[in-house]
């Protein structure tokens, strides 16, 4: 078998992960400053408006926002060097546990929409093309439209209104259900259904640009020498599609998949308000609202992290999809 990782290969890889670290610090320091340099005081917040100025003084001189914003930002870099993401202001807490406590949802959210997106999204750009100019190519096609006409958080109300109140086919907020103690297979349903909705207004948007890339990328392919040679040697069309025209289209595919991974991490704040889903996305108009600094500073290192790990994943599995794509110095 190959090897898939030659010398070179892996040096490349060293250096995109250089790459990645001094992007990440970057976007530290830009948040950073963004955040702080917006109007609004988290002093009044924690000690609400009736209080005097000595009282605001020694707050901010407890969460150390009486210094200057480069000493903050250099405490704030040795901390999250050390591990140390802060306290946060609001919720009296290390800001790695309010954070990590609504991993999960999120995680479970996004996975799930990105799969349901991306399997969706080939399959129906591979029909549309198979069946171009056709009425399913059209309709296909219509969906891809109002896909990208909607925003998340319409799509999300619409869906609320039909499928929640209107038919009461799945709960209209929540991760789970809080008035019965479910366990084993049991909770596991529960919360395919919480998932449901919130997970189904995510993909659509995705889908509908995943489908329009794929049927753009084989309507390329399909119309190739060797796609002619196979069908006229009697490869059967299934494989034809799939096993040569979609491995060959795939690329772009797989770049704007990736791609769409960090815009799900923004499309899950309307998301989760709207189901009142209890993910990082709910979390994070929470702490804007409280202007709770080190659990937002917390957040989009998470999110600046997240980025960087896919896209430097999508990179690498380029090779995997075309075994042609060489790389040099």
């Amino acid at each position: 078998m190959k090897i898939f990782f030659p010398r070179l290969y892996q040096r490349l890889l060293v250096k995109r992960v250089i790459q990645s670290l001094i992007l990440i610090l970057l976007l530290i320091v830009i948040n950073f400053f963004l955040i702080h340099l917006a109007p609004g005081d988290p002093v009044y917040y924690l000690a609400g408006q009736s209080g005097d100025e000595q009282y605001y003084e020694l707050i901010r001189a407890k969460f150390g926002l009486d210094q200057s914003l480069l000493t903050q930002l250099w405490v704030y870099l040795s901390s999250v060097l050390r591990g140390d993401l802060g306290y946060s202001l609001s919720y009296q807490q290390p800001v790695s546990a309010v954070i990590f406590s609504r991993v999960p949802a999120t995680l479970l959210l996004i996975v799930s929409a990105i799969l349901m997106a991306s399997v969706g999204g080939i399959l129906l750009g591979v029909e549309a093309a198979r069946k171009e100019n056709s009425f399913y190519d059209r309709l296909f096609n219509t969906f891809a439209l109002l896909g990208h006409s909607f925003p998340s958080f319409s799509i999300g109300h619409l869906l609320l209104l039909f499928f929640a109140l209107y038919l009461g086919l799945f709960p209209a907020q929540g991760m789970a259900s809080a008035n019965q103690d479910l366990t084993g297979i049991n909770y596991f349903l529960d919360l395919l259904v919480h998932l449901a909705l919130p997970s189904l207004t995510l993909a659509i948007v995705q889908i509908a640009q995943i489908m329009r890339l794929t049927r753009a990328e084989m309507l390329n392919v399909l119309g190739e020498n060797f796609i002619t040679t196979a069908r006229a040697k009697g490869v059967s069309e299934r494989k034809v599609l799939y096993g040569h025209a979609l491995r060959n289209a795939l690329l772009p595919v797989v770049t704007i998949i990736g791609s769409d991974l960090g815009m799900l991490l923004s499309g899950a704040v309307l998301t989760e308000t709207v189901f009142a889903y209890p993910g990082l996305g709910r979390l994070t108009l929470e702490v804007l609202a409280a202007r709770d600094y080190p659990v937002l500073m917390g957040l989009f290192l998470l999110i600046s992290i997240s980025v960087a790990v896919i896209n430097f994943l999508t990179d690498i599995t380029y090779p995997l999809i075309d075994p042609r794509i060489k790389y040099s110095r």
